[in-house]
């Protein structure tokens, strides 16, 4: 996929109260996962990565954990700001930026977070960013909530949204772009860890699912047709739906000598 034909920031215009209130979170075994292996404490500084609206700080923000959120989409950065304005998260804040020029000062962050968005990065240049911004021995954590079609329901929601959308190209994008990580010289003790989750949905909450995707169509026959088939799923059913989800983590330690230790094999949770 060419990313300078796919406008990574600009596509999100318009879905940011969407993508906030339809959007999975991520389960509590991988942000346990992240702080333990990345050793975030109170005394980090995790810079959150293209944050959209925020979902991912938040959760790291609420264990005490100082994050600064980097967004390039106004319209998503000013959702997760609203949020952040409460004292409750008092160690939560935001700024614009890029991953491949974050505009952060080198060796000034703990760790780097990238939850649903690495595979809009130019990885290349990314993760030598990354490697900039980080200070010795800290860590990239990047996360992605997978739809699990080996479920029966989760499968019907996802032929439904390729039947109606261009998702399969950005799929295919993101299912393979943490391997950029696993393979770069630049870090050293990478892995990878997958677990399972899972998102419980009334029907306007299966529908903004659906929508809350850049590449779901927003007008038109095509979302005319996507939301009737939704509706129709969600009818079948009784009651509450759930998607199934595999929740992929892939780490990697900033190595002081690129060409560190090599790839972890994966480890899988339930």
């Amino acid at each position: 996929m060419d990313l300078s034909q796919c406008n990574p920031t600009g596509r999100f215009t318009g879905l940011a109260d969407l993508y906030q209130r339809h959007r999975p979170s991520y389960p509590a075994a991988a942000i346990d996962l992240i702080v333990s292996r990345c050793r975030l404490g109170p005394t980090s500084l995790l810079a959150d990565v293209g944050c959209g609206t925020g979902i991912s700080a938040r959760l790291f923000a609420a264990r005490g954990i100082p994050v600064l959120g980097i967004e390039p989409n106004a319209e998503m950065r000013t959702q997760a700001e609203r949020v952040a304005s409460e004292p409750a998260w008092g160690a939560l804040h935001y700024r614009d930026g890029q991953a491949e020029a974050t505009g952060l000062p080198g060796a000034s962050v703990s760790g780097v977070l990238s939850a649903q968005a690495f595979h809009w990065f130019d990885a290349e240049r990314a993760l030598r960013e990354f490697h900039r911004i980080l200070r010795p021995g800290g860590w990239v954590a990047l996360i992605w909530n997978e739809r699990d079609e080996t479920d029966p329901f989760t499968a019907s929601y996802g032929d439904l949204l390729r039947r109606h959308s261009n998702a399969e190209g950005v799929e295919a994008q993101r299912l393979r772009s943490g391997e950029a990580l696993l393979h770069c010289p630049l870090y050293e003790e990478r892995g990878r860890y997958d677990l399972a989750s899972e998102q419980v949905l009334d029907e306007d909450g299966l529908v903004g699912r659906a929508f809350s995707a850049s590449y779901a169509p927003q007008q038109g026959p095509a979302h005319q047709a996507l939301e009737a088939g939704l509706r129709q799923l969600f009818r079948v059913q009784q009651g509450q739906v759930v998607l199934r989800y595999q929740t992929s983590v892939y780490l990697g330690r900033r190595a002081a000598q690129p060409g560190g230790p090599g790839v972890e094999t994966p480890h899988h949770a339930g």
